[in-house]
């Protein structure tokens, strides 16, 4: 990912916040062939001088026929973003995106049953929870799960290198940056957040 200097953050909450926020990501790995999976993922923080991404994808993926311990995966998660007309500056310029957006490099550490069976209890706890009638994996019948994991290609993603961006219009002038936001307050969701985040500059 291109970062200029002006967009480049090191905030490690900021990480944390879009995959959080943001957990169905891009799982991208290069053996053989390019190739890129839609997975949820969760930062695993139990050892915080140790943190690590965990993912799941289908053992019939193609992706899982090659990907092995000490496999190289970039994982691509993309937060709040929102278009920015030229029309809301006070002269003439493009328009452009603003946007947040984490890439993390690291190596893959593929998952036993175990640690697979906790990754899909923690993953769907963390979804069902807020609705109205959860079923959680203990809901669900040790056999079932059991079955259901057998189809299941768990692995944890050891960072390498982490990459922070926050393109949030630093590059415009006070009366631009404040005419921005306020356009942005009228948009949809993604729009509103990014006006948030660019207050907080």
């Amino acid at each position: 990912m291109f970062i200029p200097k002006l967009y480049k953050s090191e905030d490690f909450n900021l990480v944390k916040d879009i995959i959080r926020e943001h957990a169905f990501a891009l799982l991208i790995s290069s053996e053989e062939k390019i190739r890129a999976t839609h997975s949820m993922m969760i930062l695993n923080e139990e050892d915080p001088e140790n943190r690590y991404i965990e993912t799941h994808i289908s053992k019939a993926n193609p992706q899982a026929k090659i990907l092995k311990n000490g496999s190289v995966v970039l994982c691509d998660f993309l937060g709040a973003h929102a278009y920015i007309s030229s029309s809301w500056y006070d002269h003439i310029n493009v328009s452009t995106w603003n946007y947040e957006a984490v890439q993390i490099y690291g190596k893959v550490e593929l998952m036993n049953h175990d640690e697979l069976y906790r990754h899909l209890d923690q993953l769907t706890a963390k979804y069902e929870a807020p609705q109205q009638c959860p079923v959680m994996l203990k809901d669900m019948g040790k056999a079932f799960v059991e079955k259901e994991m057998q189809g299941a290609f768990g692995m944890k993603i050891i960072p390498t290198e982490i990459f922070i961006k926050q393109k949030l219009s630093q590059n415009r002038k006070e009366n631009d940056f404040r005419n921005i936001i306020a356009q942005l307050e009228h948009g949809d969701e993604n729009a509103k957040q990014i006006a948030e985040k660019m207050k907080l500059l």
